[in-house]
């Protein structure tokens, strides 16, 4: 039998979220992560049921040079078929009924749960952007990570050697390309993009002795998934070492340059790196360091509609994404 603090709120949980009046707090979320590349990327319904289907050419039809008398040699191009898999990220928060009376306010005590549910969803969600890998844990959906995760790969020249070698003390910084024929998520035919949540009510369940009791239940549920369609338009700087840091200013100018083409239609490019990188990039730029290649490139203004500082590289969002790690293997 589960420990009751372990999976449900308990009065424990309910008198440290309470303040000196007995009503519910308002939490502090240390524990809240900026992760905007679910702000960023575009969704798209799957084209094949739970799967999204791609086909893309291989080859181009060889072309002859023409003589009189000579016939012209029959060819034809050559296309693959790749499909991208979703996978379905759920959970359940269940409180005793009993407890929510106690609390005098039941509303606020739900929607302090939920949201801790929802900040779960969405950081486990970004951390399968990147590092998912359906090989490994075939519930879920293949992230970027696996998709770039070798030099010598047909995508190989996508990304950037970092230089790092030391295991598992590396990070990558990314530049994604979002658009219908780029990278975007996907969610099954037939159902909503995006996490929902749903209301059940009060339930009727059985404890571990087989007795019952009743509860009020909300269901947390994101269909998802990442089809890379063209990738081209995704370029991984990786073997970044984290306890030396290299200049990022270079690295981010020829990953820059395996990008297909900087332009185009109804998406967009950003550029997704942690904090520690960030400040790196920071201290390059700053007119007072000795070292500023390409500082020219890298600017910081306002939003036009938030007023919120914007860090850019050649006009390039770059966003910070806690989901990225500092402790990735080494890229070969």
């Amino acid at each position: 039998m589960a420990t009751i603090g372990n999976k449900f709120v308990d009065l424990i949980d309910l008198y440290k979220r309470q303040d000196g009046g007995l009503q519910i707090a308002t939490i502090i979320e240390l524990i809240k992560q900026s992760n905007p590349i679910l702000d960023d990327a575009m969704a798209v319904e799957c084209n094949n049921g739970s799967k999204h289907r791609t086909t893309v050419r291989t080859g181009l039809p060889p072309i002859t040079w023409g003589m009189l008398y000579k016939g012209i040699a029959q060819t034809k191009s050559t296309t693959a078929q790749v499909e991208d898999a979703t996978g379905m990220a759920e959970a359940l928060s269940t409180v005793d009924k009993r407890l929510l009376d106690l609390s005098g306010n039941e509303s606020a005590l739900r929607l302090s749960e939920a949201k801790a549910f929802l900040e779960a969803m969405n950081q486990e969600v970004a951390r399968a952007i990147f590092y998912g890998n359906s090989a490994v844990d075939p519930e879920q959906f293949t992230g970027l990570a696996p998709r770039f995760s070798s030099l010598t790969a047909p995508n190989g020249g996508q990304i950037v050697d970092g230089g790092g070698t030391v295991a598992a003390t590396k990070t990558s910084i990314w530049i994604v390309y979002w658009g219908d024929m780029q990278t975007h998520l996907i969610y099954p035919k037939g159902t909503k993009a995006g996490l929902t949540r749903e209301d059940k009510g009060e339930q009727r369940v059985i404890d571990g002795a087989g007795n019952p009791y009743y509860v009020k239940e909300e269901l947390f549920r994101w269909h998802i998934g990442l089809s890379v369609r063209d990738w081209r338009y995704v370029v991984r700087i990786a073997n970044i070492e984290t306890t030396t840091l290299p200049n990022i200013l270079p690295l981010l100018r020829k990953a820059y340059w395996r990008i297909h083409s900087h332009r185009i239609s109804g998406g967009q490019g950003a550029i997704y790196a942690n904090a520690n990188v960030l400040e790196k990039i920071d201290s390059e730029c700053t007119p007072t360091q000795e070292i500023t290649p390409n500082s020219s490139y890298v600017r910081v203004t306002p939003d036009s509609v938030t007023g919120k500082e914007i860090m850019s590289y050649r006009g390039i969002p770059i966003r910070q994404c806690d989901a990225i790690l500092n402790t990735e293997a080494v890229v070969t």
